[in-house]
């Protein structure tokens, strides 16, 4: 189903910001439904002959709905949208006219106009029509909670016809909460409490507040309950700026071990301020996780600070020793190890600064190629560089990534671009180090500036990786899979097992060696894993 801004960017000549208010209704018309008890269906003209097209619609939460079919997407003209016609034409909300049917269902139309103010504040002209309809099937004598609902849905459709609602949103706000179920608060101009709905009855007595809402000074008692005065003052100015015209953010009130979240917005129809609707949330339970989260998410951090030292102490150790050891064979072994819990040790110094199970992969790879560089045994200075984006990966990855990656790095600096001296000679299984041993590859440019490339893409749920150098390549009978060398078997099984995934290495196609990686990124996607 296309989107609203698709169907109106096609259908009609609306302007970008005539789209945008569109919008903010669309993610705002929640409340004026339930208030409303009706659906909600955003209508715009086509063209100059009466026919208008459907681009939004919004059921209630707090009735029956008068459409089980979805209606977004339906072009109608002719009778059936004669009361559309009239809002849209004469700027007026249409109350007029006898029920219909849809199906079996009765059902009441209403239609309000919707405007764009002007920069200057401005009424301006009719841009769309909201349709209010009314499912009449299970129609009753209302009751009080019912009534001052009716009574807030049209002054906020008045609203809509004017242009002021829904009012601006602030930076970072949704509109998932709170809702009307949750708590309502009707305020007259002077913002004492007119009427207050059971569920906000009761979420004030959370606070500590026993007595009724009805003819409280809202705004003074936000002030008594609040356990901090700063608090206390922030929800005081909110509901003062509502009985204002203007529209605050959204607050939340802490006491007595309890928080309730507060939005307050104007009522303001036909622009006379006649008071504001407060609608009222208690979240406690809600903050109560989230600082557990919080708790929880500091102990996670900190637990990835102390593995980064352990794994820092157990390389400097392995360091002293290598110092200590006569063997070459031996102190090159160890110096490997050395950079292998190093590049584990970089992982988990990244997670401990991060609020989730989850790094940022392109810094550490470019630190890993950094100090690959720095730490190769050859006299030849090789150029390190990053191709596309690795993004945000999951911890489980990350840490056998990064061991797979220092070691492809390592054998492509070490190997591909071995001393001068070393180069002239046939190339020879070395002592010891990282595995993937090449020969000179006649195909290389020996002109070329010696440079690894480290590439990555995603595609379909995959990760595809690519380390490719311009070096002197494979030696003519290198077979990875046979390969008895501990780097080797190190990366093998940390893409076929951690990481689920497959590694192919092979002559690139204008000399040195490229090493392809494809790794699935849901844990799960090992069933239908790709070759690279």
């Amino acid at each position: 189903m296309s989107t609203l801004r698709d169907l109106a960017e096609e259908h009609t000549h609306l302007r970008p910001a005539d789209i945008d208010h569109l919008h903010r209704i669309a993610g705002d018309w929640q409340l004026l439904s339930d208030l409303s008890f009706a659906d909600l269906l955003l209508w715009v003209p086509v063209d100059a002959d009466g026919t208008f097209l459907c681009v939004a619609q919004v059921r209630p939460t707090t009735a029956p709905t008068a459409y089980q079919d979805d209606q977004v997407g339906r072009i109608v003209g002719g009778p059936e949208v004669a009361h559309l016609e009239v809002a849209y034409s004469q700027g007026r909300i249409w109350r007029e006219g006898d029920p219909v049917w849809y199906g079996d269902v009765p059902a009441r139309h209403e239609a309000i106009p919707v405007r764009l103010r002007t920069a200057e504040g401005e009424a301006g002209e009719v841009i769309a029509v909201v349709g209010r309809d009314t499912n009449l099937s299970t129609a009753r004598t209302p009751s009080q909670l019912e009534l001052n609902y009716l009574t807030t849905a049209d002054d906020l459709a008045q609203m809509i016809a004017d242009g002021t609602f829904p009012p601006p949103r602030h930076p970072g706000e949704t509109t998932s909460a709170p809702r009307v179920g949750d708590g309502l608060v009707r305020l007259d101009a002077g913002g004492k409490v007119t009427y207050a709905s059971p569920n906000a009855q009761s979420a004030y007595r959370r606070l500590g507040y026993a007595s009724h809402l009805v003819g409280e000074d809202l705004a003074a008692l936000h002030r008594r309950l609040a356990g901090d005065p700063l608090d206390g003052t922030e929800a005081a100015n909110g509901i003062l700026a509502a009985l204002r015209g203007e529209a605050p953010p959204r607050r939340e009130i802490d006491a007595r071990g309890a928080t309730m979240l507060t939005r307050a917005l104007p009522l303001m129809p036909a622009g006379v301020p006649i008071g504001a609707l407060v609608l009222v949330r208690d979240i406690t339970e809600v903050r109560r996780r989230d600082r557990a989260l919080i708790t929880k998410d500091a102990t996670i951090r900190e637990i990835h600070h102390r593995v980064k030292n352990n794994l820092q102490t157990v390389a400097a150790l392995l360091r002293l020793q290598a110092r200590r050891v006569a063997m070459p064979e031996a102190r090159v072994a160890l110096e490997e190890s050395v950079r292998r819990v190093a590049s584990i040790a970089l992982v988990h110094e990244t997670l401990s600064m991060s609020s989730d199970e989850a790094v940022e992969f392109d810094g550490i790879v470019d630190r890993v190629a950094s100090a690959a560089t720095e730490v190769a045994a050859t006299e030849v200075s090789v150029g390190m560089r990053r191709r596309g984006s690795f993004g945000v990966l999951p911890a489980e990855i990350a840490t056998s990534l990064v061991m797979v990656l220092n070691e492809l790095l390592l054998n492509a600096v070490e190997h591909g671009f071995p001393p001068a001296d070393e180069a002239d000679d046939e190339p020879a299984p070395a002592v010891a180090g990282p595995d993937f041993v090449p020969a000179v590859v006649p195909e290389a440019d020996p002109s070329a500036r010696p440079e690894v490339v480290v590439s990555a893409h995603r595609f379909r749920k995959m990760l595809h990786v690519s380390v490719t150098d311009n070096g002197r390549g494979l030696p003519p009978d290198f077979d990875a899979e046979r390969g008895s060398r501990l780097g080797l078997q190190i990366v093998r099984a940390l893409v076929t097992g951690e990481l689920r995934g497959t590694i192919e290495l092979r002559a690139g196609a204008n000399g040195g060696t490229e090493a392809m990686l494809v790794v699935p990124l849901a844990r799960n996607a090992h069933e239908g894993r790709s070759q690279p």
